[in-house]
């Protein structure tokens, strides 16, 4: 399958030796998200989670800001995108356009590849529902996190209370949605937020890059069923995730990767796997 991703406005997409990176490209306006952005987002994981050359992905913003969240012409636009004189037939076009923005997001947890956020400067409201969606998030020094959506009077809908409790302390969540405040890249880190620190958002890149290369040199097989328990297991038993890899492993364990892999270690050489 050649390299044909969609055709973007708000995003800058590249691919290099299995690695997706995916550029919030809006730095004029601090990457917020437009309508454009929502639905590009979407596009271009479901392109990544089809496209068989890439094995892993990098979430990433253009200049000092990672994301400033939703931008505020798209939520102020929301009543006339759903206006109806029937009251009711309103609330239903307001739910539907939710469920679809929450879509666009989960997009990033659907994709069978890993993507890792790049986070540097503010990661803000409807940033964080972003992230929360990577496998794992990496942070500059100079990052700052904060759930914003109670400044504005409103509940956070596309993600945030349902995916950041399960990344950092329920009663840390909480606080959080409750207050607004900022989080420094330290206290993310030691809430477990993000995975690592960098001193600067060029040395950020480069692990992340680092990181990323390592994951796509790794059996391309192995990591899409790792993802799939890892994201299965998190919302279900342990007992039903049990079973469910038994079922996975009992189709996809006698695989041409697990021979390459046994051909290396007998050759001493690196692995070699077909995407």
């Amino acid at each position: 399958m050649p390299f044909d991703p969609p055709e973007l406005t708000t995003l800058a997409l590249s691919l290099h030796e299995g690695v997706a990176e995916v550029c919030l490209n809006r730095p004029e306006r601090l990457n917020a998200m437009n309508a454009a952005m929502w639905q590009e987002l979407r596009s271009t994981f479901a392109w990544a989670d089809a496209a068989p050359q890439v094995r892993v992905a990098i979430l990433r913003g253009a200049g000092r800001n990672f994301c400033s969240g939703i931008d505020l012409a798209l939520l102020a636009s929301v009543g006339e995108l759903v206006a109806h004189e029937d009251a009711a037939r309103g609330r239903e076009a307001l739910r539907r356009l939710i469920l679809d923005l929450q879509d666009c997001l989960s997009a990033i947890e659907r994709c069978r590849k890993p993507v890792l956020a790049a986070i540097q400067g503010a990661c803000i409201g409807g940033a964080i529902d972003l992230v929360t969606c990577c496998d794992m998030r990496y942070a500059a020094a100079d990052a700052s996190f904060s759930v914003r959506e109670i400044d504005v009077g409103m509940t956070a809908d596309v993600g945030t209370l349902q995916r950041l409790p399960r990344l950092i302390p329920d009663g840390l969540a909480r606080e959080l949605v409750y207050t607004g405040r900022s989080v420094s890249a330290r206290e993310a880190r030691r809430s477990g937020l993000v995975n690592r620190v960098y001193p600067s958002p060029d040395a950020l890149l480069s692990g992340v890059r680092a990181i990323a290369l390592t994951i796509a040199s790794k059996s391309p097989l192995a990591i899409r069923g790792s993802k799939e328990m890892l994201n299965y297991g998190r919302d279900h038993s342990i007992a039903d995730g049990l079973n469910y890899v038994a079922t996975w492993n009992a189709a996809m364990l006698q695989s041409a990767d697990v021979e390459e892999a046994m051909r290396a270690q007998r050759e001493q050489r690196p692995p070699r796997y077909r995407d």
